[in-house]
């Protein structure tokens, strides 16, 4: 049978069964969407796991796009887009000035009911992001992508601010009579730095006898006699409960243990806990044997919208952690931590394939119709991640960071797979009438390697005159006389909903649009086509 026979035995039955991905414009006109009143827009509720574990059951548009998390976290910290946390007002220090007010206030209470009881009442704090802040650099240096080499020069350069409020509350808990002690992950040749960092920012009473480190293993740096582990390798848990009982020990009732990360806390051996927002990295670590704490544990669902304004409304703990959302990703793309996707199966090829079952008979069908009634029906197609899949790219290559110098080593040298599912569908749609357009964001110096990288990955069709590439302003590659945009910069919707619009007028072919494929609501918004369907993609976020 012919692709267009499959598509109409197919659309005997199946022609309106349209996946969650699909919009039916209301008009050539304008981007709104009629089926049920829905909008081209992203979602903004979601539930994730912290171990990413959601990604093997959620869709890709049920993931935080890590564009959006990495937004909303900078909105968090008052982060303008450098990498640099606001450090004077922020609705993270807002928050953490909160917290610290309502811990401050039962720091003279529970003293006194330690005391009461004959105890030598303490406090256990963490180091980082509980006394010091690393906002700038897990973003400005690291880009959310930890280096441990790295990590080493900013502690021995001392360059950590004090975490808003707390050398306050460490300051009032020394005063009221509490001893303090301080419990970090980070190594014992870090120490010394780690003690000078915090006298330079304000905190007193920290000495090398009541800060703990963790060993090295190397010379006399070595696994204290207090901690024993489940194999050679402690966990986080292991080594900060074993560390608090040690002290307990030692005569002392921890009646707090103060951290940012849940294994901070996790282990038991303090009366109360305080924990402080972190969405900027999640350090998980298994209950200690036979110990369930299930209260000690991240959120799971949560509100952002994709323009990273949630950062302005939720607290820390309501952001999705961007650790957890590239977890989530990792498996959604059944990538094993390498950066590379897994090309045989996965979630995600799973999803790609059902969208596609979906939309065939539809677009296959309209194809066929509209060619038997000379009305020249074509179907557009977006390039990253609609045609051509960039996930290597993206994480392996650039772990989440654009890089648009590596970008173009990467299109020039044809480097992309074919996104899942769609040469078959661009194939049958060319079967059943269609005439397949490309329109993509990248640039006219990358038009001749991009029509190769498709036709390297078993495109057809594709040719100069119906793909359409961004000008760079740089001899004859000039704005088009069709798009006319509100600045000098045109934005992703202009562009491409005019070039759509033009594609459908005489002088661009008088095609008529059948259906519009991307991965990104930009690529679709701005109407020119009948029937608009996105691509699930949690990897970037192009408003």
């Amino acid at each position: 049978m012919t692709g267009a026979a499959i598509a109409l035995v197919l659309g005997s039955t199946l022609v309106g069964a349209t996946s969650a991905q699909a919009w039916d414009n209301g008009s050539k006109d304008d981007g709104a969407a009629s089926r049920s009143g829905q909008t081209l827009a992203p979602n903004t509720r979601f539930t994730m796991a912290p171990d990413g574990s959601s990604g093997a059951t959620v869709g890709g548009e049920n993931i935080p796009n890590i564009d959006s998390a990495k937004k909303t976290i900078a909105t968090y910290y008052g982060d303008p887009g450098t990498g640099l946390a606001n450090q004077t007002a922020s609705p993270y220090i807002s928050e953490m000035a909160s917290i610290v007010a309502k811990a401050s206030a039962s720091l003279k209470p529970a003293y006194d009911t330690a005391i009461a009881a004959g105890q030598k009442p303490a406090i256990v704090f963490d180091a980082d992001d509980t006394m010091l802040e690393t906002y700038d650099m897990e973003v400005a240096g690291m880009h959310f992508t930890f280096d441990p080499a790295l990590q080493d020069v900013y502690v021995q350069g001392q360059k950590f601010p004090a975490t808003p409020s707390m050398v306050g509350f460490a300051a009032a808990a020394k005063a009221v009579g509490y001893s303090i002690f301080g419990l970090t992950g980070r190594n014992d040749d870090q120490k010394t730095a780690t003690l000078a960092n915090l006298s330079k920012v304000g905190y007193v009473g920290f000495t090398p006898d009541n800060f703990y480190t963790k060993w090295t293993g190397v010379g006399t740096s070595v696994q204290p006699s207090y901690i024993t582990c489940a194999a050679a390798k402690c966990t986080t848990v292991e080594y900060k409960a074993l560390t608090r009982k040690h002290i307990q020990d030692l005569g002392y009732t921890i009646t707090l243990n103060v951290g940012d990360q849940w294994s901070d806390l996790q282990g038991g051996y303090t009366q109360s806990t305080l924990k402080l927002p972190n969405p900027t990295y999640y350090l998980p670590s298994a209950d200690l044997p036979g110990v369930s704490e299930p209260a000690l544990a991240p959120r799971t669902t949560f509100t952002m919208a994709p323009d990273g304004s949630s950062g302005l409304t939720q607290g820390g703990e309501g952001i999705p952690n961007i650790d957890s959302v590239k977890s989530t990703i990792y498996t959604y793309y059944g990538d094993p931590g390498t950066g590379i996707a897994n090309k045989t199966d996965s979630p995600y090829i799973r999803e790609m394939r059902k969208v596609v079952l979906q939309q065939l008979p539809r677009v296959a069908a309209a194809c066929f119709i509209e060619k038997k009634l000379h009305k020249n029906p074509a179907i557009v197609l977006d390039a990253d991640d609609t045609t051509l899949w960039t996930y290597d790219m993206e994480v392996a290559g650039m772990h989440f960071t654009f890089d648009p110098a590596l970008q173009d080593v990467y299109v020039q040298g044809q480097k992309f797979p074919a996104t899942p599912s769609m040469v078959s569908l661009a194939s049958i749609a060319q079967k059943s009438g269609c005439t397949i357009i490309g329109l993509t964001g990248r640039n006219d110096n990358q038009k001749a390697a991009t029509i190769a990288n498709l036709a390297k990955v078993g495109y057809t069709g594709f040719t100069a005159a119906n793909y359409y590439t961004k000008w760079t302003g740089v001899g004859t590659s000039q704005q088009p006389s069709y798009i006319s945009c509100a600045t000098a910069k045109c934005t992703t919707i202009e562009y491409k909903s005019q070039t759509r619009k033009y594609i459908e007028s005489k002088a661009g072919g008088k095609y008529d649009i059948v259906a519009n494929f991307g991965d990104q609501f930009s690529d679709l918004i701005g109407g020119a086509a009948d029937h608009s369907v996105k691509l699930p993609n949690p990897t970037y976020y192009l408003p």
